[in-house]
């Protein structure tokens, strides 16, 4: 079974589509929604995670940007800003996926975006700012 986080964005003219409930029916995907942020008068967006067969989860995903919805990977959503960051560890302890983590021995902080559920909590307890949305 494969799992793929995107982050799925629609155009103000399909926000009333029932696009995921169809596409999770047709390719028989299971899904998580992680967060989402959908008005009638704007853009929607949508943080998801699709779990089932390769083939289906990538035909769906090919059936989501054929209908219009832009398909971004998770991880280019939530980015640490190196220059910024001052290794303080404030981020580690909130981070519920460990996403962020320290190395013990060197003390340095690392980000591993591939764990990173786009939850933001890490965005307003760093310090430095280092921690930015890119949404």
């Amino acid at each position: 079974m494969a799992t793929r986080r995107v982050v799925l964005r629609f155009p103000q003219q399909l926000i009333d589509e029932p696009i995921i409930s169809t596409t999770i029916k047709t390719y028989d995907l299971d899904f998580n929604i992680l967060r989402a942020e959908i008005t009638p008068a704007s853009e929607g967006l949508m943080v998801i995670e699709f779990s089932g067969q390769d083939k289906p989860l990538n035909d769906a995903i090919r059936h989501l940007k054929k209908t219009g919805v832009k398909v971004e990977p998770i991880g280019l959503d939530v980015v640490r800003n190196e220059g910024r960051c001052t290794e303080c560890g404030a981020c580690i302890t909130i981070c519920p996926t460990a996403a962020l983590y320290i190395d013990l021995e060197s003390r340095h902080v690392y980000f591993d975006s591939e764990k990173c559920i786009a939850c933001e909590l890490c965005v307003p307890v760093c310090p430095s700012r280092a921690m930015e949305l890119t949404f």
